[in-house]
């Protein structure tokens, strides 16, 4: 069982209140179980928000408001669901889609903080409780493992 960012299958649950619809993301979903998550919703973040970064340990929006506590909360409510989800199915959480750059899901690289585009090495919130539980993480960038995943039975 995978577990992929809601946005990326076209849920509007970006920031912006849309989405980042995905094509070869839903070509996966839908060969293989997953669990759609969108950790920021999940902490009770409104749709749409005003953008968030990280910076240091701590998530700001553009606003200056800390909103780390939402990010958190929403990363334990998802991976809470995923395990539970997972074993009540007896499956096994083989890997993660998630949203490039997100302070929540990014990968190896997040935004800097600065709202200017600018990239820095770093993983979202989300993604940092997935690994710390072996569960590899990619982007919806990451094409190659997809088709890799793609091949699995």
């Amino acid at each position: 069982m995978y577990i992929i960012s809601g946005c990326l299958l076209g849920q509007n649950c970006k920031y912006s209140g849309g989405n980042n619809y995905n094509e070869a993301v839903v070509e996966f979903s839908k060969t293989k179980k997953y669990i759609s998550v969108c950790p920021e919703c999940a902490g009770g973040l409104p749709c749409p928000r005003p953008p968030a970064e990280r910076q240091g340990s701590r998530i700001i929006n553009k606003e200056g408001m800390d909103v780390t506590e939402a990010f958190e909360k929403g990363a334990n409510l998802s991976m809470g669901t995923c395990v539970t989800l997972s074993g009540a199915t007896g499956q096994t959480l083989e890997g993660a889609i998630l949203k490039a750059n997100s302070p929540s899901c990014g990968c190896g690289t997040i935004y800097d903080g600065t709202f200017s585009g600018t990239l820095t090495e770093g993983n979202g919130v989300f993604t940092e409780k997935l690994m710390s539980r072996n569960i590899p993480v990619i982007t919806e960038k990451d094409t190659d493992i997809i088709n890799e995943w793609l091949e699995r039975e």
